[in-house]
């Protein structure tokens, strides 16, 4: 049935990784199903037979698709499908994307796709991890002109000591979660998230995984020469040398002018008489070859400005090697806002908004792992105003995602816990104006919203990218890269952090990879620079989380209560609640486990709902003050409800400071009043005395006068009205 059926095994970390061809899918140009323990995906790479027409880019489209019934759960739509991707699958194209896309040929223009179908997840078996080496195999053994293989792994850092692709328990232990792609011989691609780990640990741990990547491209290539197809050749679509020749002796010197500046806006005028001057030139000698020129006079821009760099150590904008665009912080720049934060480096400039919110709003997940919220939500949006350009919304794209996830990743490991903070946490990143590395100025604009809006941060954390300019074995990097020297550089290497570590790494690629010596020199010189914005810039600004509150953010209070007291509180078809939230104007949120969160913009309402629950889901203490409600009036005395179902008797003797012949001349039904608990019998039965509440609240002795504290009239009007108020102690 399957003549080309062939299975290749081998063991990566342990666990045994197991590749089929010949299987399935086979009129895609590569195909491979792959299975690392009972994690299964389906990986696919197809090209098209023409190169796509008026694009001047290479059309590489990378899809990881997550399949919900790879973890045996029904979608939770209304159609009961999947739809669009998910933020964490995103996420994943985009990681397997960054290592593939440097390896194929430039100048080649035939629209290539990549698909990873995820079938089976295996939680100890991360599925990316699996994609990004199916990846691999299924386009080295298709026709498809490609310089690879790479591979790629996962490395954790648990209790000291590097794990190769660690299980979900080794996940929740470890310090970093860093990916690493590697072809033959260089680091092809670093993601990393960790907690402030140091740059030694950190490039060990890139190392140890890059020598594991090479076993595994070995075993890659020894599936391609076992069953790869042949390359085909492709239609270049490389500009002609002699054009890019002329258009350079031509139009260099008014190049050079135009990007002597330190100003976006400024280039960008001076260049278009620049290309109007080359087109009235040159459009005649080559005739329909517009696109061609306009690449000429691209790839020229290129040439300038990484002569300037390699040979003269010259910056489009005049800074040395390893000097910063001119920098600045504010906070407080939106009046009704919980917090916020702008940061501007140079032209780059992002404005961080902080909102804070109740438990509830934490974002529901529905992805293949374990994970079903989060409360820490980070957003990145990049208007086309911010680039001088005009174009509609469309909701966030890919890079969006991209860059909102590794500011996300970035402050992750700063923010408070749940129960030292138990708020719903949402950073907005509106980015303003954008002349490069606007994803590391949100994590600064970010770091400022924080400590404005009152969060209590384990530490402030800055970020910069560095890059790259290579020449054969040559090579020189420089930090806080600007758009020029990112579009026409080799690498864009973003680290953030605090002084004490890192806490996230992404490195972008133009070239097929890094040396050690590179990786160690960007390590160095992003840590020195971080630093740096910290201690001039950021902390001069605001030195610490401010120690209260927005006035317009919800005050949160928490209580736990046992589990099976939880219906109590709640009570029958949710009245109880409804009742502490009218009350006490607040909102509550009751998790499985017994936890309460209660939220008020007043925080002296908050602590009355919190009183109120632990009164219910708890005896009260002897000696406690409540306001309560009479409910009943008894020939003995009266029934008061200290909480909604919780209610004590106070007996006749115990009803006033002065002696009481009957209940009914003193207090009414309705009538709140301050009351002590006494006494909480073997039955569970609560004494009251508002005898003795009156005696320690309001000062009075059975001496006292008092007739209108004593005595409460019979419409319902009791001492010192005002629920809100009630105190326990």
């Amino acid at each position: 049935m399957f003549p080309n059926f062939r299975k290749f095994e081998t063991t990566l970390a342990g666990r045994p990784l197991v590749v089929e061809t010949g299987k399935m899918a086979g009129l895609a140009g590569g195909s491979c199903l792959v299975r690392y323990g009972e994690t299964e995906i389906l990986c696919t790479a197809t090209m098209s037979a023409k190169p796509r027409e008026g694009v001047d880019f290479f059309p590489l489209s990378v899809d990881f698709e997550e399949k919900l019934y790879s973890v045996g759960r029904i979608p939770g739509s209304f159609q009961r499908r999947e739809g669009r991707a998910s933020e964490k699958a995103t996420l994943c194209s985009r990681v397997i994307d960054r290592p593939i896309r440097p390896l194929f040929p430039k100048d080649m223009r035939n629209d290539v796709g990549v698909v990873a179908t995820v079938m089976s997840v295996d939680p100890d078996c991360l599925p990316e991890i699996t994609a990004m080496i199916g990846v691999s195999i299924a386009i080295s053994i298709s026709e498809i002109p490609w310089d690879g293989p790479i591979s790629g792994v996962s490395v954790g850092l648990v209790d000291g000591k590097f794990v190769i692709n660690p299980t979900e328990e080794e996940r929740e232990k470890s310090e970093m979660a860093v990916t690493v792609a590697s072809t033959a011989d260089l680091v092809a691609m670093i993601e990393a998230g960790a907690k402030e780990v140091d740059n030694d640990t950190m490039f060990d741990g890139i190392m140890y995984a890059h020598k594991v990547n090479r076993e595994v491209v070995e075993f890659i290539r020894m599936i391609q020469k076992e069953v790869g197809k042949e390359k085909i050749p492709f239609e270049s679509q490389e500009v002609p040398a002699d054009m890019f020749e002329a258009v350079k002796a031509f139009a260099i010197d008014d190049v050079k002018a135009a990007l002597d500046t330190d100003d976006k806006l400024v280039r960008d005028e001076r260049l278009k008489p620049v290309y109007e001057k080359v087109h009235e030139k040159f459009d005649v000698e080559y005739p329909e070859q517009e696109a061609k020129i306009d690449e000429c006079l691209y790839k020229l821009q290129k040439f300038v400005v990484r002569r300037w760099l390699l040979d003269e150590g010259k910056r489009v904008d005049g800074r040395g090697i390893n000097d910063m665009r001119p920098l600045d912080a504010q906070v407080d720049l939106l009046s009704r806002v919980h917090g916020s934060g702008m940061f501007t480096r140079g032209q780059t400039q992002v404005l961080t908004v902080t909102t804070l919110g109740t438990m509830a709003d934490a974002q529901l997940l529905d992805g293949l792992d374990n994970e079903t919220s989060k409360r820490y939500i980070h957003h990145y949006n990049f208007p086309s105003y911010s680039v001088g350009e005009t174009r509609p919304s469309r909701g966030p794209g890919r890079r969006e995602i991209g860059h909102g996830a590794l500011a996300e990743r970035a402050l992750l490991p700063v923010i408070p816990s749940v129960e030292e903070f138990p708020y719903t946490i949402r950073l907005v990143s509106e980015v303003l104006s954008s002349n490069g590395s606007t994803s590391q100025a949100s994590v600064c604009g970010s770091t400022l919203s924080l400590m404005a809006a009152g969060v209590p941060i384990k530490a402030p954390v800055a970020g910069i990218s560095c890059g790259l300019i290579t020449e054969g074995e040559r090579f020189m990097t420089m930090v806080d890269i600007q758009g020029l020297e990112d579009f026409f550089g080799d690498m864009d290497f973003k680290v953030a952090g605090t002084k004490k570590g890192i806490t996230a790494i992404q490195m972008d690629l133009k070239v097929h990879g890094l040396t050690p010596e590179i990786i160690r020199e960007a390590l160095t010189k992003t840590y020195d620079a971080r630093c740096k914005i910290l201690d001039e810039v950021m902390l001069p600004c605001i030195a610490e989380p401010r120690a209260e509150l927005s006035k317009y953010a919800p005050k949160m209070l928490t209580t736990k209560i046992d589990p099976e007291k939880i219906g109590d509180v709640i009570g029958k078809q949710g009245k109880v609640i409804q009742k502490i939230c009218s009350e006490c104007d607040c909102k509550v949120d009751v998790e499985e486990d017994g936890s309460i969160f209660v939220s008020a913009l007043d925080i002296e309402n908050a602590k009355r709902a919190i009183t109120i629950i632990e009164t219910i889901a708890n005896d009260p203490e002897v000696g406690s003050i409540f306001r309560g409600v009479v409910t009943r009036l008894m020939s003995f005395g009266a029934f008061v409800e200290i909480a909604p179902g919780k209610e004590g008797l106070v007996h006749i003797s115990k009803l006033d400071v002065k002696r009481v012949e009957k209940v009914e001349d003193c207090v009414a039904v309705g009538d709140e009043v301050i009351v002590k608990v006494t006494e909480i019998d073997d039955q569970g039965r609560i004494n009251l005395s508002r005898r003795d509440a009156l005696i320690e609240i309001e000062g009075l002795t059975p001496e006292d006068d008092g007739e209108s504290e004593r005595r409460p009239s019979r419409g319902g009007h009791g001492p010192r009205r005002g629920g809100d108020r009630r105190d326990r102690r």
